[in-house]
């Protein structure tokens, strides 16, 4: 950057995206290096159903320097500890994706395949016995791991369930506080530079004209500057994700209350379960071509734990990405950027890795093409690992029941995920990046979810005596079965770490 000028970085639109973007960068920049705004109008709404969160979400707080327990008690969140998934690879079925690892190594092979060695000669352990996050979510218990990384419960990490408005509030104070400069403002025009072709200022219904060297789009499914002005191409993929529509609505809390999401597979697409403080988030996923919007709503409300508190609000998308989501000066975040549906809860997750890639690439006056190159090439490999593992939940299945999971089964997949499953069905080895989505253990818990089991395994795993591993696989296992019973319940950590009052609850669901 030029000396002693400060970077005019102008954020359109808040929400949960722009108000994520808008702390990062006032946390992570000095004010001599930028000045950032945020323009928004509270006469446009937000999409906001958006409740589950993975673990990287616990990164971006230490990062912006958030007190855990005041934005839980801000935001009426809960602990996840996972995902359970009901009726995904055929009905009946039941699997965890885990925060966590599955056992641990044994005899210098990886666990899986330590467990699939004993599985092929014919006994029959089941893997999810051997994570302690998954033996926590079945009791409806929860602690913090432990910090010594010999115990057994330190194999798990946890994220959040939480209302994402009253995030997004929760994050205007903080950037509010530390020097950003919020505008109240409907944008009616954008002026491009004629001779670069950048963003040269947006206009406000006011007559305001706010001028800035870089902009960042948090316009939602709008994409107001990137799409509308500049026309970064969006890439359809609803080929391959075919769900395009969704019904979310809160109840009331009731049943149990659980340390993790649940995801229940339906005819046409899939229900959410997100329990928070005060209530229970739900929500229907669903293909239009194969369920009417009123059914679809009919069976939400069918589903439902307790009594609803509101109407259903229905949520219309595509999947997909802009081919360039830095384009000239313009960094689109959140759903301007893409969309891809909820089911791993990675929504926040694509704004934060939007936010921080850019704070590593920051740019000058004048952009750099090889900034915005690899900003680019780090957000696609980014939608392409989540949009594979989404794909897998699909195509994946053994259902007899709608012409949906027909479809998934049977429709060509990317080369990327079919090289992925071609690997795993013959020697169990699973993806293992080093950065970014999703790792190793979540595509074992996946697959092996789904039906997908390999055929052999890590020529490694025979350097241990088979007696040896039968004898580690019975002492792992009875280790978390030991441990996981003196955890407090959820509901017993909430209240003694983060509990909202019980006067702001009533409010809360009122």
């Amino acid at each position: 950057m030029e000396a002693n000028t400060p970077l005019e970085i102008v954020i359109v639109g808040g929400g949960t995206a722009g108000w994520m973007v808008a702390t990062a960068l006032v946390s992570g920049l000095r004010p001599h290096q930028a000045r950032v705004r945020l323009v928004e109008s509270d006469d446009i709404a937000t999409v906001g159903v958006g409740e589950a969160t993975i673990p990287a979400m616990r990164d971006y707080n230490r990062f912006v320097g958030i007190d855990e327990v005041e934005m839980l008690r801000a935001t009426n969140g809960t602990f996840k500890l996972g995902i359970e998934f009901l009726d995904w690879g055929f009905k009946g079925s039941n699997y965890h994706h885990p925060f966590g690892v599955h056992g641990q190594s044994i005899g210098g092979a990886g666990f899986h395949h330590q467990w699939n060695r004993a599985r092929l000669a014919g006994h029959d352990f089941d893997i999810e016995d051997f994570s302690y996050a998954i033996a926590a979510s079945r009791a409806d218990r929860f602690e913090f791991p432990n910090p010594n990384p010999e115990a057994i419960d330190s194999t798990y990490s946890y994220a959040y369930h939480f209302d994402a408005s009253l995030y997004a509030k929760f994050l205007r104070k903080v950037a509010e506080s530390r020097g950003l400069k919020r505008t109240e403002g409907k944008v009616v025009d954008v002026t491009l530079d004629g001779a670069s072709g950048d963003v040269a200022s947006i206009t406000l219904a006011s007559g305001e004209v706010v001028k800035g060297d870089f902009f960042v789009d948090c316009t939602g499914f709008r994409g107001l500057l990137i799409g509308q002005t500049l026309n970064s191409p969006f890439e359809d993929w609803t080929h391959w994700l075919p769900c395009d529509r969704a019904w979310a609505v809160p109840c009331a809390r009731a049943g149990r209350f659980t340390p993790f999401t649940r995801s229940t597979a339906r005819e046409a697409g899939w229900q959410w379960r997100i329990p928070l403080q005060h209530r229970t988030g739900n929500g229907y996923v669903y293909s239009s071509a194969h369920i009417s919007d009123d059914e679809a709503a009919a069976v939400l409300l069918a589903n439902l734990d307790g009594e609803a508190l509101d109407d259903p609000r229905q949520v219309k998308f595509k999947a997909g990405r802009r081919t360039a989501s830095w384009t000239c000066n313009v960094m689109a975040a959140g759903l301007s950027s893409g969309f891809l549906e909820p089911l791993e809860s990675t929504s926040i997750y694509l704004i934060q890795i939007a936010v921080m890639n850019l704070l590593k690439l920051f740019p000058g006056k004048r952009v750099e093409p090889a900034l915005v190159e690899d900003f680019n090439r780090r957000v696609d490999m980014e939608y392409d690992r989540v949009r594979d593992f989404l794909i897998l939940h699909y195509h994946a299945n053994t259902r007899t029941d709608g012409t949906l999971w027909k479809q998934c089964r049977e429709m060509p997949i990317p080369d990327s995920l079919r090289e992925k499953l071609e690997l795993f069905r013959h020697r169990g080895h699973a993806p293992n990046y080093r950065d970014g989505l999703f790792a190793m253990p979540s595509w074992i818990s996946v697959l092996l979810g789904q039906g997908v089991t390999p055929r052999g395994y890590d020529p490694m795993a025979d350097n241990a005596p088979l007696a040896q591993t039968l004898a580690e696989l019975e002492r792992q296992r009875a280790a978390i079965t030991r441990r996981v019973p003196a955890m407090p319940s959820h509901a017993e950590f909430i209240d003694r770490h983060c509990a909202i009052p019980a006067r702001a609850a009533a409010e809360a669901v009122a």
